[in-house]
């Protein structure tokens, strides 16, 4: 019976040593699954320092959140006028991604060998009000199809509708203006406008909206299918509109410079629908 019982203690050492190796093996978080700070290391913080990296804030993805990532963090929550306090918490991430998806950008900035030197702390990007109505007047151009100039701003065509082209007027307004999570929900002249907000401004120029929506709001807006006009493509993540054949969009607009661009993009997932009689 001993050499069975040999077997028998052999059998349940093994048992016994595995949960506690697979009990000592570190988790591999994925972003947004804890909240960051300095000190963290892991593949979410590497995710992290890429989104930052792609927001406007250039640093080596090392998977560290030193001192470095610290600042880098405090930038971007001055920048959308979230909390500053260098920590990444799950509501966080979610507007990281938001921003980082959605064509956001703060004040170029770099990081190299730790923290960011002092001149470039918690500097946030330049902002300006919306420009007065008769400081803007609207151009008018050939044919049906609105264009958009070096300047960034859009010409409405001759042929639309008043409303159409006081949306490409109060677009105008906000088209270069930074793009910051939730700006223009609580007030209409912002230092900044989310995706909705921005499509919001713009309706809202033209007497079409009274307030403004999130896109999950404009998933029930208006009359279904594109419009001859305007079109409002929306689901529970993002919207943009497109306004006289050119596209109204926080998306792309970091490259661009613009939310006006030339460029389609992509329109499965979207409710699509538009303003009656546009």
């Amino acid at each position: 019976m001993k050499p069975l019982f040999r077997i028998a203690m052999c059998l349940l050492a093994v048992v016994l040593l595995v949960p506690g190796q697979a009990s000592a093996k570190k988790k591999s978080w994925s972003f947004g699954e804890r909240t960051l700070k300095q000190g963290h290391k892991g593949k979410d913080v590497k995710t992290l320092q890429k989104y930052l990296t792609r927001i406007g804030i250039a640093m080596e993805a090392d998977g560290v959140f030193g001192a470095g990532t610290r600042s880098a963090v405090k930038i971007f929550e001055g920048a959308q006028r979230r909390k500053v306090d260098g920590k990444v918490t799950r509501t966080d991430a979610r507007v990281i991604k938001d921003v980082a998806r959605n064509g956001g950008a703060v004040a170029s900035a770099s990081v190299t060998g730790g923290a960011l030197p002092k001149a470039q702390k918690l500097k946030l990007p330049a902002t300006r009000k919306p420009r007065p109505a008769a400081d803007a007047p609207l151009a008018l151009g050939p044919g049906s199809v609105a264009t958009v100039g070096s300047d960034g701003l859009a010409t409405a065509p001759a042929s639309a509708p008043p409303a159409v082209q006081a949306v490409i007027a109060a677009g105008n307004k906000i088209a270069k203006m930074p793009y910051i999570y939730g700006g223009g929900h609580g007030k209409w002249e912002d230092d900044g406008y989310d995706c909705s907000g921005s499509v919001s401004y713009a309706l809202h120029g033209a007497g079409l909206l009274e307030t403004s929506m999130a896109s999950g709001g404009f998933m029930k807006w208006g009359d279904p299918g594109p419009g001859q006009w305007i079109t409002i493509y929306a689901n529970a993540g993002h919207m943009y509109m497109t306004v006289a054949g050119l596209r109204f969009d926080t998306s792309g607009a970091r490259g661009a410079g613009t939310r006006w661009q030339k460029d389609p993009r992509p329109t499965q997932s979207y409710v699509i629908s538009h303003p009656p009689g546009l």
